[in-house]
């Protein structure tokens, strides 16, 4: 066991739009340790969306897409008394971000098409008009905890 808690790293942020938020998004869609080719994914699905959408600017679709897939509550399990129950609890800012994150570049992967670089475009497309794979993914951990908000009381 530690004797303290590790201190976060600082993410450096990226060189064409400054945002450390960008780096981390990356970050978890890079394979392999091959950030280069990550980058070159990320910003290609960007202008892919810009093509796409003459009206949007792709950064802007990114940043609304993360936004409505991030979730505002989710369910843990907790044993009590033999039996093991869901308890909604609020998510917190640092774990909203990764799960949105994580399954945006989930529900690409998982998408048909040729290169990541477009499935990702859509997916991204998909999430900002509130649809698609990871939207969804979000609505059901809400009604999950919607479901379960009679435990609520067995909270940590």
């Amino acid at each position: 066991m530690r004797k303290s808690k590790a201190k976060p790293r600082k993410r450096q942020p990226d060189s064409k739009f400054n945002n450390t938020i960008v780096t981390f998004f990356v970050n978890n869609l890079m394979l392999g340790g091959k950030k280069s080719t990550a980058f070159k994914i990320f910003y290609d699905s960007l202008e892919l969306i810009s093509e796409k959408n003459k009206d949007q600017d792709g950064f802007a679709v990114w940043k609304k897409a993360l936004e409505n897939v991030m979730p505002d509550v989710e369910v843990k399990s907790r044993r009590i008394g033999g039996a093991t129950f869901q308890i909604p609890t609020p998510v917190s800012e640092k774990r909203k971000l990764s799960l949105g994150t994580k399954w945006i570049i989930k529900h690409a992967r998982g998408r048909k098409g040729k290169h990541m670089k477009t499935k990702l475009a859509d997916e991204l497309i998909a999430a900002s008009n509130e649809e698609g794979s990871a939207f969804k993914k979000k609505v059901d951990t809400h009604k999950m905890a919607e479901a379960n908000k009679a435990f609520s009381h067995f909270r940590f």
